[in-house]
């Protein structure tokens, strides 16, 4: 059977549908909301830069998830600002990838920072005298490298496979792009790239919940069997970095369930916003969550805003 096959120089984005005027007032709303990620990242990131006070083992696992913050508003929200006032909705091959490679290795590094980040908490909480010991600065060097190398090469890998597919269509049912799509296109058989997804998945999401069970399961029994004062920093450090995965983990569940399910019979409207919120709500809910709750922080941004620093 012969395949109608071809090189695509482009993919045209079928989510997005006629606003009228209305589409100047969404330009408005993401416009804002992304200055106002940005803002709250970067505020955050050179308060932590300027405060030696700051420069230890959890702010700096704090400064990393920041960056990673602007990473994955800057792979969506220039783009969408872009195709919101456009009256043709498509992207370039190259940049669709490029896309991809931004969106996934946000994704992937958010997942390993908030790993990282509870192995920091069990560490302070459940050996608070022999933490420094632990904690080197060494070994906090080497789990940031690992927090960006590791998902940077698992996202190269996955790109070099997709990118030489044969495709026999270049519409994407998405508002951006996204690899399961591009590789849905393909025209002959995509296994390889299938149990890559699978494997890439299984590593990623099994060391996630492994290593974050564990810590927590160990602070817990501290927490129960601990005096009051450890119960309360045990609170105090630990909610942040749950509501926060928790927040990534149902927005990813909304992204699962658009890919593998047929969604028609939810309104476009809705299945946009879904599709949306791990990379719109997330860098903007870390900066407000941790600056507001972390005392520490929260005073040194007041200093820094109103000149007193």
């Amino acid at each position: 059977m012969m395949v109608n096959s071809t090189r695509v120089s482009y993919f045209t984005l079928a989510a997005y549908f006629s606003t009228g005027t209305f589409r100047y007032v969404f330009f408005m709303i993401v416009m804002l909301l992304y200055i106002l990620i940005i803002c709250a990242n970067v505020l955050l990131i050179v308060v932590i830069c300027l405060n030696r006070s700051l420069h230890e083992p959890m702010y700096i696992f704090l400064y990393s998830l920041f960056v990673n913050e602007l990473l994955g508003s800057a792979a969506v929200f220039p783009f969408l600002l872009v195709q919101i006032l456009s009256d043709i909705h498509t992207v370039s091959t190259s940049l669709c990838f490029l896309q991809i490679f931004c969106g996934y290795t946000y994704v992937s590094v958010q997942f390993c920072n908030l790993t990282v980040m509870s192995y920091d908490r069990y560490l302070a909480i459940c050996f608070p005298l022999q933490y420094n010991t632990h904690m080197t600065s060494n070994k906090v060097a080497m789990l940031i490298a690992l927090t960006w190398l590791f998902p940077v090469t698992e996202v190269v890998v996955m790109i070099s496979l997709s990118a030489p597919l044969q495709l026999c269509g270049n519409i994407i049912d998405k508002v951006y792009c996204d690899n399961y799509s591009i590789v849905k296109l393909a025209c002959y058989d995509t296994t390889v790239n299938n149990i890559y997804g699978i494997v890439y998945t299984f590593i990623l999401l099994f060391g996630v919940v492994t290593v974050i069970l564990y810590t927590y399961i160990k602070i817990l029994k501290i927490c129960f069997s601990g005096s009051k004062q450890t119960r309360q920093k045990a609170l105090s450090t630990c909610t942040p970095h749950l509501a926060s995965l928790l927040n990534f983990m149902l927005g990813g569940c909304f992204e699962t369930i658009q890919n593998r399910f047929d969604m028609n019979s939810v309104p476009n409207m809705l299945r946009i916003f879904l599709s949306l919120y791990w990379v719109t709500c997330q860098p903007l809910f870390n900066p407000v969550l941790y600056g507001l709750h972390i005392s520490k922080i929260r005073g040194l941004c007041k200093r820094l805003v109103f000149g007193k620093m």
